[in-house]
């Protein structure tokens, strides 16, 4: 098969989807992101079994209970990936197979939908790492028991590749949910973690896909009646990489402010709309004790 040159004007006229994370603190109001998004056009991947913060709402739902129920639904939203041999997960072989699995679910009707909201990356981990438990390869050959470091290299191979076949489906936006944990270190220094079974998939994930969003509670100021001060909080969605909170983030469009409004949809629009000026996304400040010198 060919390997054709893609223009300039043939690559700015494609149809691309956004392909994100957005972590944060449990309660903090991730799943409710729903009711900002077309119902029509969305499908909400509920591996939680935690809807009830969108009770009434209208879009359609689909609800995988195992790791291979995982990767099948992934086949389908992403087609065969040629580089796979018919052995292989997401080849056209699985591809097939999926469409058998599923059923009445076909990847026709899976068309319909341009966003897919799966909650959460936390328990899909989770659902790969019983999986993982239970393979052959995961055990020791000589004394037959499980080798936990083996079923941590397989997590981590099963979950990369499973994000990475969502994350090639060009057309559609793919959204990832997550918890965040706040952690200290052995100097009482505050960081943040993804709650990820292994530490693999939480290091190289903010490569992978195009936006790591925080959402979090962020302290400001409001007026009361008297016109006094008070402290407040106020939700938002943390969106830089360099921001004063510690909270990962990752904006590879170019668009956005450190802190957004936490609405999903008027964020993607923010992300698909014109771009700014290239003088605009790349600038650097530099102290001025060091630009004086």
């Amino acid at each position: 098969m060919a390997l054709p040159i893609i223009s300039a004007e043939q690559r700015l006229n494609e149809q691309r989807g956004i392909k994100g994370c957005i972590f944060g603190k449990s309660g903090i109001g991730k799943t409710s992101l729903l009711w900002t998004l077309p119902e029509a056009t969305t499908l909400f991947i509920d591996l939680e079994a935690g809807d009830l913060a969108i009770e009434g709402w209208q879009g359609s739902t689909i609800r995988p209970r195992s790791w291979e129920d995982c990767r099948d639904l992934a086949v389908l939203i992403g087609g065969a990936n040629p580089a796979m041999r018919d052995t292989q997960n997401y080849s056209q072989q699985h591809f097939d197979f999926a469409c058998k699995h599923f059923g009445d679910l076909s990847s026709d009707e899976l068309n319909a939908f341009n966003t897919m909201f799966i909650d959460s990356l936390t328990v899909a981990a989770r659902l790969c790492f019983q999986w993982c438990k239970g393979q052959s390869e995961v055990f020791n050959e000589r004394t037959k028991k499980l080798d936990m470091r083996g079923a941590y290299g397989l997590l981590a191979q099963e979950m990369l590749a499973w994000i990475i076949q969502l994350q090639h489906t060009r057309d559609k936006n793919i959204w990832f949910l997550g918890i965040l944990d706040e952690k200290t270190d052995d100097f009482n220094c505050r960081y943040f973690e993804p709650q990820i079974e292994g530490t693999k998939t939480g290091l190289e994930l903010p490569g992978i896909v195009d936006q790591v969003i925080t959402m979090a509670d962020i302290d400001g100021e409001s007026k009361d009646a008297s016109e006094k001060t008070q402290p407040t909080k106020y939700r938002a969605f943390v969106c830089h990489t360099i921001n004063s909170y510690g909270y990962p983030a990752k904006d590879r469009s170019g668009r956005l402010d450190c802190l957004e409004k936490p609405d999903l949809g008027q964020l993607m629009a923010k992300i698909k709309s014109k771009g700014k000026p290239i003088a605009e996304r790349l600038y650097y400040t530099m102290p001025s004790e060091l630009t004086n010198q």
